[in-house]
C-alpha cells in the first residue's frame, strides 16, 4: 500500500458515474430480479442524466435538498445520482418513520423537496405526506407553499398522481429537461468537499441531528472498503439492506459505483427466501446484512449451500456478531472472507475493517485496522487525555471519513468533533497488541435492535407526550433475536390510570415499530442519584434478573 491518494479523492459522485459507465457501458449496475430491473452502467447513468435534467427544468437549484422517503426501490438509487449531477444534496428518510418523525425530519432538514414511495405493508407513505402538506392535496395545480414546512415547495410521487399538487416521477422522465450544457455546467460546478447527503442520526447526544456527509467523504469510504474486500467489476454484489442508511446508500450502492461491481437488490426490504434466490439466480459474489439476517436465512427452509457458492466475502455489521454464527456464514454459508466494519454516520460510515485474509477470530473478536487516510486514537472519555497502553478509551477519528458536522446545528457539532478535528464516537475500544481494535462498551446509551441505531433520549422525548404519561426512562435489554430490544418504565400523572397497552396503542403509527417498548412497565417512580440522575442500570439489572435473561456481550460493530 502506498502513501498516494486514490483516484476518487477529488471527484464527485455524478463524475464517478459516468466515468464507470464510459469503462463498464455494458456490464450489469443494478438488478431488481422481483421487479425484472436489469439495468447496465450506461443506462443507470443516463436515467440518473435524465432526471437530473428534468430537476434542473423544474427549478432545483444548486444545494437544495431533495429528500426520498420509500423503500428500496430502482427510483431511490436513480434519485441518488440525480442528485450528484444536479449538485442537490440528497436527504435520507428512513421508510419506518411516521408521522412525527417524518415531521421532524422535513423540518431539521429543510427539504425543499420529497420524493415520496408507493404504498408498502402497511405504510402508506402518500397519506402521510397528504396529512402533514395538506395544501398540496388542496392545490389545483403545482403552485402551493407549506404553512408548517416553509422550504418545502415540491412533493413528487413515484406512482400515480395524488392530487393535482403533485408530481410524479414518470411526468419527471417524459416531461421538459434541462438542456445537455447546463447538465455538464450543474455537473462541473461541484466539488468534492461540498455536502453531498443528509443522514438522520442522533450521534453522541440522543437528539436526531443531519450528518452531512461531501461527496469526499462517502467516495474514500467507498474506495477503501471495496479495496479491503477485494472488489472488482467481476463482483455482484447482494444488497438487502436498506438504501435510506449508510449500509445500503455507502457500502451498497457507493462502493459498487467506484469499483464497477453489480448491485443485486432482492426486495423492497428485507426477505430471506428473496434474498437467497438473488444469490443464486445472480450468482452473487459478495453478502451485506446485519446479524439477524443471516440467521434468518440460515434457518430459512429453501437454504441451499450448494446453491450459494458463488459466494466468497461481504459485510456483517450493525450488531454484535457471535462467533459461532460468524463459523456457519463462512463454512456453511460459503462467504469465506466476509469482513466486520466499525464505525457511525458521522463517520461517512466506516472508521475500522477487518480483512479478507484474517482469522475467524479476528473477524468476531475485533472490528479490525482503521482504513488508510484514517487515524485513530483511545482517550479517557472524562478527561480527553490519551489512554495509557491496554487501557481501553473512547475511541476517536480523524481523515477524509469524518463528516461536515450536524446541518444547522454548531452546537451538537462542536460536541462531536473537537478542535482539532477528532470524532468522538462514543464507543469504548481497546487496542490489542496485532493492532486491530476491539470495542469494549458504549459510553452513550444507543440501543442497536438487528442493527437499527435507537436513542433512548428519542424515545423517551416521545413518550412523555403519551397522555397521562409523567416520566419515562428507557434502555437496552439483552435479547436473542435482535441483539437488544427496547425496554421503558414509565411513571403515570398523579391521580391518573394508566396501562401498558394504552401506552403501546397510542405509539403505534407514530413512531417506527422498533422504537415501541417491547419490555414496558409501568412504576411509581424512577430510581435516581442524590442529583436527580436517574439510575437507569438499577433498572437494567433488576430486569435482566426477573425477566431471566442472558446478559451477554459481543462486539459491537458499525
Amino acid at each position: 500500500m502506498t502513501d498516494a491518494l486514490p483516484w476518487v479523492h477529488d471527484k464527485t459522485m455524478g463524475a464517478v458515474l459516468l466515468r464507470t459507465a464510459e469503462t463498464w457501458p455494458d456490464r450489469d449496475a443494478l438488478v431488481f430480479p422481483a421487479l425484472g430491473v436489469r439495468w447496465s452502467w450506461s443506462e443507470l447513468n443516463a436515467r440518473a442524466g435524465r432526471m437530473a435534467a428534468a430537476w434542473i427544468a423544474l427549478g432545483i437549484e444548486p444545494g437544495e435538498h431533495v429528500g426520498i422517503w420509500s423503500m428500496n426501490v430502482p427510483e431511490w438509487v436513480v434519485t441518488q445520482f440525480a442528485a450528484a449531477r444536479a449538485a442537490a444534496v440528497l436527504v435520507n428518510i428512513n421508510p419506518a418513520y411516521r408521522l412525527h418523525e417524518l415531521e421532524e425530519a422535513l423540518r431539521l432538514a429543510d427539504v425543499s423537496t420529497l420524493i415520496v414511495g408507493s404504498p408498502f405493508k402497511n405504510s402508506d407513505f402518500v397519506g402521510m405526506a397528504q396529512s402533514l402538506c395538506p395544501e398540496a392535496a388542496s392545490a389545483g395545480g403545482l403552485d402551493w407553499t407549506s404553512a408548517r414546512f416553509p422550504k418545502l415547495r415540491r412533493l413528487i410521487a413515484l406512482g400515480a398522481r395524488p392530487t393535482p399538487g403533485w408530481s410524479t416521477w414518470s411526468d419527471l422522465e417524459n416531461g421538459p429537461q434541462a438542456t445537455a450544457a447546463e447538465l455538464a455546467a450543474r455537473l462541473a460546478s461541484i466539488r468534492a468537499e461540498d455536502v453531498f447527503n443528509i443522514q438522520f442520526t442522533s450521534g453522541t447526544t440522543g437528539r436526531p441531528k443531519g450528518a452531512m456527509l461531501t461527496h469526499r467523504n462517502i467516495l474514500m469510504n467507498s474506495y477503501y472498503v471495496g479495496e479491503r474486500l477485494r472488489y472488482s467489476e467481476a463482483d455482484r454484489v447482494c444488497v438487502p439492506v436498506p438504501f435510506y442508511h449508510c449500509f445500503g446508500c455507502v457500502l451498497g450502492t457507493a462502493v459498487c459505483t467506484v469499483w464497477g461491481s453489480a448491485m443485486v437488490v432482492p426486495a423492497p426490504a428485507f426477505e430471506p427466501g428473496a434474498t437467497l434466490r438473488a444469490i443464486r439466480d445472480e450468482r452473487c459474489t459478495s453478502i451485506y446484512g446485519v446479524p439477524t439476517m443471516f440467521v434468518a436465512q440460515l434457518e430459512h427452509p429453501d437454504f441451499a449451500a450448494r446453491e450459494l457458492q458463488s459466494l466468497r466475502t461481504g459485510i456483517m455489521a450493525g450488531a454484535p456478531c457471535p462467533l459461532p454464527l460468524m463459523e456457519k456464514v463462512t463454512t456453511v454459508m460459503g462467504a469465506r472472507e466476509i469482513c466486520i466494519g466499525y464505525g457511525q454516520t458521522e463517520a461517512s460510515p466506516i472508521i475500522t475493517f477487518t480483512a479478507v485474509d484474517d482469522s475467524i477470530e479476528s473477524r468476531v473478536g475485533t472490528v479490525g485496522k482503521p482504513l488508510p487516510g484514517i487515524e485513530v486514537k483511545l482517550v479517557d472519555p472524562a478527561t480527553g487525555a490519551d489512554s495509557p497502553p491496554g487501557v481501553p478509551g473512547e475511541l476517536c477519528a480523524r481523515g477524509h471519513d469524518v463528516m461536515a458536522g450536524y446541518y444547522n446545528d454548531p452546537a451538537a457539532t462542536a460536541r462531536a468533533i473537537d478542535a482539532d478535528g477528532w470524532l468522538h464516537t462514543g464507543d469504548l475500544a481497546k487496542l490489542r497488541d496485532d493492532g486491530n481494535y476491539r470495542i469494549v462498551g458504549r459510553s452513550k446509551e444507543m440501543i442497536i435492535r438487528g442493527g437499527e441505531n435507537i436513542y433512548p433520549a428519542e424515545v423517551e422525548e416521545f413518550l412523555i407526550t403519551v397522555p397521562n404519561v409523567s416520566e419515562a426512562a428507557v434502555a437496552g435489554l439483552p435479547d436473542r433475536k435482535y441483539g437488544e430490544v427496547v425496554a421503558a418504565w414509565i411513571v403515570p400523572s398523579p391521580g391518573a390510570t394508566l396501562t401498558e397497552h394504552d401506552v403501546r396503542r397510542y405509539c403505534q403509527g407514530r413512531i417506527s415499530h422498533f422504537k415501541i417498548p417491547e419490555i414496558l412497565r409501568i412504576v411509581p417512580h424512577l430510581p435516581r442519584t442524590v442529583t436527580g440522575k436517574v439510575q437507569k442500570y438499577q433498572l437494567r439489572d433488576q430486569a435482566v434478573r426477573d425477566l431471566d435473561l442472558e446478559d451477554e456481550s459481543a462486539t459491537p460493530t458499525a
